[in-house]
């Protein structure tokens, strides 16, 4: 190999190379973006949950001040809807039909926020006062919001021609083995609870720009999302049933995604078909407010849970019933979401029989869809949050009946239940590393200090895996310019994780380059045609691999160049430092020079493809340890370790801030974070004034390292790490807390988040009048 690893390759501790431009307001947003000639957009949406409305006229709106355009859903007839793409067959071998989403509705709404009219004027705020002269009927109808009871009998029916609130049913594993191992158990533990809804609010609101290009006949859209070509694939052919090339999708820097920002929503088709009607720019930004009324949701399951086992608390059969909310409409992956959760629902344990049903609702409320780990943390926090329940009912502690039941090294590859096949695994190992790291065996001496100082003191474990990196590739193409720099094309997007920086330095480290060398161009359908976008964990162990091998393309083709311009062997060029050199002398030709010598462009350009069969499983341990204060139920964490397995590090800072946020977001679902409908429909929970988002007073700092067994299935051993922070977090918080409420008081189950009156007053229900 004669190229010289660089202080900057994998695994180095390389800062990230795009903080600068953000730290220093130089970062372009969707929002910053305003083309000659701009005109803005305002959507008026329903403030009703369900019912029939009829406009009677648009005609003091369109006559209105700085007003060019009022669509209603009359005016938009020729566009399609918005369709999911996430339904999985029923039992009978049949797919539920979904419930499209309309750009804008016809005669009926069916949650406080659907789209009703849209209107254009010079400014954001002409718009918004336009739309209130907009004539319109609303006939509320008796609505439903709640999981559980829309599968009530008597429930109101959400799309009374279905008939049914069930959206769909889904049946995973063998009912009969399963039915089997609980009637041999010596011993059956049940749980109940509710996995709650969530608004992921990233930082930076949606925002979307249409223009129309009459000359060419060619629509662009900007827009912050999680990768471009799909986007650029729903809305050419669900929405215009136009051909891909006639639709530009560019996406600038992103302020956060988790998921939500993946989907195509009703404004870009709308900002899109406003701009080619008025042949001008047409701007849409949303306001925290909309954000939190329309953008898709998370969780929102309600599960029961029982295990079966034997004398020794061996896991025999896990039994499973789940209702997932789908809110009004079936949105883009919203069906799949629980499908996806239930196949890793047997976790990191060796479980012989499974029996899960899933049951889709819908219900008057926001749809729901991916959010950060989009169904494992659903599943992760059900097994482990059952596992723990095990545990009390046969007087075991936590790890031993973990480590009675993990899935041994031996057993690898080990096919679960569900067909998912971990390659590999030291799950005990984690475990126990994160155990001593945690001084879990000093527990009992910091909980007699905390009851000496009159407060409560809990701790608790998850042992987690994931499913990501699911089958497939991301292509990666790099091209050497005359300026010597090194550009890298790649379909996946950032939204803030740092792919600049990652990419870089597996680049950089097949040419002898310094990270500063390498640049990143995602974001637009124009420079690249195909792309799979950022989700599941994906962007580095498959993108990452196909920008190494695209490294070594080029590399390979930098060679022979200089070797010709040197008049020497390729085999003797070794790039060093944006050069190349004959080994051994000082003749060398820097990068420049090789750029502008190639006869043809091809000669500079790099290619490199890494199609992988099957997804990758991180895994890990994370032990929270908190304190309760009795008398306000405030909960304290004053110490969480991580010990996680990803198989191989990049780049441990950036891998460090990945998973320091994924617990952050944890913490805030245990904790924190709820949203809150009333029963007939309306977001009580809308602002930051009653959601509470996790703030830096309730987080502690983390003890975070790895003990890394290399992927099999990743050709640089990579198993991913975007949202195993999420994932593991939430069950280690809850388990904690209930740990402390256990020792206490005996109470078994508190559901989340974990408030301080949730706290209080299941402590003021246990404690004896």
């Amino acid at each position: 190999m004669n190229v010289m690893t660089p202080k900057f390759g994998m695994g180095a501790s390389v800062l990230r190379v795009e903080d600068e431009a953000f730290i220093t307001g130089k970062g372009r947003y969707t929002d910053d973006i305003s083309p000659d000639g701009t005109v803005h957009g305002y959507v008026l949406r329903s403030p009703i949950a369900k019912g029939t409305f009829r406009i009677g006229s648009v005609e003091a709106a369109r006559a209105a001040e700085g007003v060019h355009l009022v669509l209603t859903g009359a005016d938009i007839a020729h566009l399609g809807d918005l369709k999911t793409g996430g339904m999985q067959k029923q039992p009978d071998g049949s797919r539920a039909p979904g419930r499209d989403i309309p750009i804008l509705c016809r005669d009926r709404v069916s949650y406080v926020g659907d789209a009703v009219a849209f209107v254009v004027a010079d400014t954001r705020a002409q718009a918004q006062d336009a739309a209130e002269l907009i004539e319109i009927d609303f006939e509320a109808e008796d609505a439903v919001s709640g999981t559980a009871e829309a599968l009530d009998d008597d429930a109101e029916l959400v799309w009374p021609e279905h008939g049914t609130n069930k959206a769909f049913e889904y049946a995973i594993g063998d009912k009969t083995k399963t039915d089997a191992a609980f009637a041999g158990a010596a011993h059956v533990t049940r749980i109940e609870f509710a996995n709650n809804r969530l608004v992921c609010n990233y930082m930076e609101a949606r925002a979307a720009i249409g223009e129309w290009n009459e000359a060419d006949g060619r629509m662009t859209l900007t827009t912050g999302s999680q990768g471009v070509h799909s986007m650029q694939r729903i809305i050419a052919d669900q929405v215009f049933g136009i051909s891909h090339d006639k639709l530009r999708v560019i996406t600038p820097d992103v302020g956060g995604g988790f998921g939500p920002k993946v989907f195509v929503y009703r404004e870009y088709p709308l900002v899109l078909e406003a701009a080619k009607r008025l042949g001008r720019p047409v701007k849409w930004t949303c306001d925290r407010t909309e954000h939190f009324l329309t953008d898709a949701q998370g969780r929102d399951n309600v599960v029961t849970a029982e295990m079966a086992m034997d004398a020794d608390g061996r896991f025999l059969g896990l039994r499973v019933r789940l209702a997932a909310n789908m809110g009004a409409y079936t949105h883009q992956f919203g069906p799949f979401i629980p499908y996806v959760g239930a196949s890793m629902s047997t976790g990191v344990y060796d479980i012989e029989a499974l029996d899960v049903a899933i049951t889709g609702v819908y219900t008057n409320t926001c749809p729901v869809d991916a959010y950060r780990g989009a169904g494992r943390p659903e599943a992760a926090f059900l097994v482990e949050k059952l596992v723990d329940a095990c545990a009390r009912d046969l007087n075991l502690s936590p790890h031993e009946i973990r480590r009675r039941n993990f899935i041994r090294p031996d057993q690898f590859p080990y096919r679960t239940q569900t067909g998912r096949n971990y390659d590999v695994g030291e799950f005990e190992g984690h475990m126990n590393q994160a155990m001593e790291r945690a001084d879990w065996a000093g527990f009992e001496a910091r909980l007699e200090q905390s009851k000496a100082s009159g407060r409560l003191r809990g701790i608790g474990m998850a042992t987690y895996i994931e499913a990501c990196a699911f089958a497939g590739s991301e292509p990666a193409h790099v091209e050497l310019g005359d300026d010597g720099v090194v550009t890298l094309l790649i379909g996946t997007q950032s939204n803030g994780q740092g792919h600049a920086t990652a990419y870089a330095q597996l680049i950089a480290d097949k040419l002898g380059l310094d990270v500063s060398q390498v640049r990143m161009h995602q974001g637009d359908t124009d420079r690249l045609d195909k792309g799979g976008g950022t989700g599941g964990s994906r962007s580095i162990p498959l993108g990452g691999v196909s920008a190494a091998r695209a490294g070594e393309d080029l590399a390979e083709k930098i060679r022979k160049i200089a070797a010709d311009e040197l008049e020497a062997a390729a085999a003797d060029i070794e790039l060093v430092d944006g050069e190349a050199r004959i080994v051994g002398t000082d003749r060398r030709i820097d990068f420049s020079a090789i750029a502008k010598a190639a006869k043809s462009p091809d000669d500079v350009k790099g290619f490199g493809e890494f199609v992988q069969d099957e997804a990758t499983y991180p895994n890990g341990t994370h032990i929270c340890e908190l304190e309760i204060e009795p008398e306000t139920g405030q909960i304290e964490i004053v110490n969480y370790t991580i010990v996680d397995d990803f198989g191989a590090t990049v780049n441990p800072v950036l891998l460090a801030g990945q998973v320091h946020g994924g617990v952050v977001q944890g913490i805030g679902q245990a904790l924190t974070e709820d949203t809150v409908y009333s029963e007939d429909g309306q977001l009580l929970t809308a602002s930051f004034m009653d959601y509470a988002m996790p703030r830096a007073d309730i987080v502690p700092s983390f003890h975070f390292e790895t003990r890394n067994v290399p992927s099999t299935t990743n050709a640089l051993g990579i198993k991913g790490a975007g949202e195993a922070g999420t994932i593991g977090a939430t069950p280690a918080v809850m388990n904690a807390v209930t740990d402390a409420l256990h020792r206490a008081c005996g109470i078994g189950h508190i559901e989340m988040p974990a408030t301080p009156q949730r706290v209080w007053q299941a402590l003021a229900e246990a404690r004896p009048s």
